[in-house]
């Protein structure tokens, strides 16, 4: 399995096809939420991919400061259906969140959850910072991790 972290402007045509094909499957069609996936802050962002065998298989992105929320955010946290089982979601989340700390050295991370994940992301320290709102159909809420050397 292979990481990588690339800006907007360092993908390939083919690694953003792939991408954005694997958000559309699981966001839109799995879930069954029509909505605009492409929001504009894929630009700015720094997207965290795993690849096996040349596909796509896990993917999150990391949102800049002031672009979603004051602090930095995690968005668009997807593993393809048949690699869910080997737990790829829990090793992005935690890679991103390395990334997040060592290489931008932010300590606030910020991200919208959907309400039934609460409990995945409760286990990366992330804790309720609003109440429950609906997101183009989906219960939400924002969660929020303090990391090391974090500071109000």
């Amino acid at each position: 399995m292979e990481k990588v972290i690339k800006k907007f402007d360092e993908l390939t045509l083919n690694e953003l096809y792939d991408i954005l094909k694997l958000r559309v499957d699981i966001f839109v069609v799995e879930q069954n939420c029509p909505y605009g996936e492409l929001d504009n802050k894929d630009k700015e962002s720094i997207h965290i991919f795993y690849r096996e065998n040349g596909e796509i298989t896990a993917y999150l992105r990391i949102i800049p400061k002031f672009l979603s929320y004051e602090s930095v955010s995690m968005g668009r946290i997807c593993v393809k259906q048949e690699f869910r089982s080997r737990k790829l979601g829990r090793e992005i989340v935690k890679d991103a969140i390395n990334y997040i700390e060592k290489d931008l050295k932010e300590y606030i991370i910020t991200i919208g959850a959907q309400e039934y994940l609460k409990d995945f992301y409760v286990s990366f320290d992330f804790k309720p910072v609003s109440d429950i709102y609906d997101e183009d159909g989906i219960k939400h809420l924002d969660m929020q991790r303090k990391c090391l050397g974090a500071t109000e």
